[in-house]
């Protein structure tokens, strides 16, 4: 498993990162069942003898953390973990002031520490951060002095929208920012650059685009129709180029050379060897990059995989 560096932190990380959410809840489109506690601990350990040193977990992650603390006991130097803060906004969408706000993010801070079974976390992060957020003043405030007590030694935001990760990056605060991207949306590709002039680390999610990427094929609606041609076009690429389509699409993504790891849900052990038998196979060259840059879908916008969900139609 090769290693990339996160940005100015200095971690040096595995390409694949290893998706928490999985193994502490029940996620995502048609979610299945969970492993149990011996399977998920064992699969975390394989994980790390695999090469794989990068977890990502969070406190609305079940039990995820929980996992994580036991199965790394003894082995904490070889893994570096990322985790998120609970939501801080109250009901009607407001930032709590300062005091309330620091209390808050530092027991969600304890109980994380308390839960991996470690006294210093690599990377804690907002676990959604909108404009609201990221443009408050006392959040910068709060996560930067948790930053200097310690226990914490990066801080990095959690985003969905490409004018938050634009906003992150312009702030210089956060030393890293998880975000969507893949073949068929590409919108936030046009913040890596910048980024990386400023040391930013990238950590990539939703590459397999929640399972769409992949020889999984959905039943869609014909509002849909657009979006299953395009998905047709690079499920043609794939077959032509690659082993399989998880491959094409997580290689795509890291050869982006700003981005240092690519976050991959990982529930089973099967799971856990396909994800690193697709960095393993063919080349991935400069022409078929190119093109596949060049065949993202037109209206990003419109590939809420939730929101089709809501109306029925996957």
């Amino acid at each position: 498993m090769k290693k990339r560096i996160l940005g100015r932190t200095g971690l040096s990380i595995s390409e694949i990162a290893f998706g928490g959410v999985e193994i502490g809840m029940p996620y995502g489109l048609g979610a299945h069942e969970m492993p149990d506690e011996t399977s998920a601990i064992r699969l975390l350990q394989k994980a790390v003898e695999l090469g794989v040193n990068f977890f990502d977990t969070a406190r609305h992650y079940g039990e995820s953390e929980r996992l994580m603390g036991t199965a790394f006991q003894g082995i904490r130097d070889q893994v570096v973990l990322a985790t998120k803060c609970v939501h801080f906004k109250d009901e009607e969408g407001n930032i709590p002031a300062y005091s309330e706000l620091k209390h808050i993010v530092e027991k969600s801070l304890e109980e994380s520490l308390k839960n991996l079974k470690t006294d210093y976390i690599d990377l804690f992060m907002v676990h959604y951060a909108d404009m609201d957020i990221l443009q408050n003043e006392d959040v910068v405030r709060v996560f930067s002095e948790i930053q200097d007590e310690g226990h914490v030694k990066n801080i990095g935001v959690s985003v969905y929208k490409v004018e938050e990760t634009a906003k992150a990056i312009q702030s210089e605060i956060w030393d890293a920012i998880q975000l969507p991207f893949n073949l068929m949306d590409q919108s936030h590709g046009d913040c890596f650059q910048d980024a990386s002039e400023k040391g930013i680390g990238i950590i990539v999610r939703s590459v397999l685009m929640r399972g769409m990427l992949t020889e999984r094929k959905f039943k869609m609606h014909e509002a849909l129709k657009e979006v299953e041609n395009h998905l047709e076009a690079y499920r043609t690429i794939a077959e032509a180029h690659f082993d399989n389509f998880p491959s094409y699409a997580t290689k795509f993504a890291l050869k982006h050379p700003q981005v240092s790891s690519v976050l991959v849900g990982i529930d089973k052990e099967e799971y856990l060897y396909a994800s690193i038998q697709n960095l393993e196979d063919k080349e991935f060259s400069a022409e078929l990059f190119e093109e596949s840059k060049q065949m993202k879908y037109p209206d990003p916008s419109f590939l809420n995989l939730a929101e089709w969900d809501r109306k029925g139609w996957l």
